[in-house]
């Protein structure tokens, strides 16, 4: 995905397409708090499958009272090639690997203490993240974070110079303490 499109997403560019990716994706996460995965996914898709079965329907009435000869409303759709390419799929899974063994390496090296500061700050960062958790679950943070992301953008162009303002404070008084 294109970081342009990413950015236009988020700050609300096109309010139809934001509204949809932000309304469908906290519908899916508070679904989420109240049913399995299994549940939401099953009904999200009888969801879609009776949706399409309609159209289908309603496109054949019509075509059957109108005697045109149109066809399949889908036709389009199901000539269009869905399969990913042997490229798209080992240039994902090298990027994903990647990734994967930078993390082992890392975790290795905090776990056996390579760099004592480092396991200390890591052990701190687990030890705030015990409270965060015993305040919320997974699911919650998830839904924070997009309402989050699709709020704080916005916000931020709507309000620059004042947050700009208190953060250049809120920097300033750190620094005093810190020196102190």
């Amino acid at each position: 995905m294109n970081l342009d499109l990413v950015v236009e997403l988020l700050y609300w560019r096109d309010v139809k397409t934001s509204g949809v990716v932000f309304g469908a994706g906290l519908s899916l996460l508070l679904s989420l708090t109240l049913c399995s995965i299994v549940s939401v996914s099953s009904y999200i898709t009888l969801v879609l499958l009776s949706v399409t079965i309609c159209f289908r329907i309603y496109k054949g009435i019509l075509q059957a009272i109108q005697k045109s000869d149109e066809g399949h409303p889908f036709k389009l759709y199901l000539k269009q090639d869905v399969c990913l390419s042997e490229e798209t799929v080992h240039k994902y899974s090298d990027c994903a690997l990647a990734r994967f063994n930078t993390t082992v390496i890392e975790l290795r090296r905090l776990f056996l203490v390579e760099d004592l500061v480092d396991s200390l700050k890591f052990a701190v960062l687990m030890w705030i993240l015990t409270y965060v958790g015993a305040l919320f679950n997974g699911l919650t943070l998830l839904i924070l974070g997009l309402v989050g992301m699709f709020s704080f953008p916005i916000i931020y162009e709507k309000y620059k110079v004042q947050i700009d303002h208190y953060v250049g404070m809120a920097n300033k008084r750190v620094k005093d303490i810190i020196a102190t």
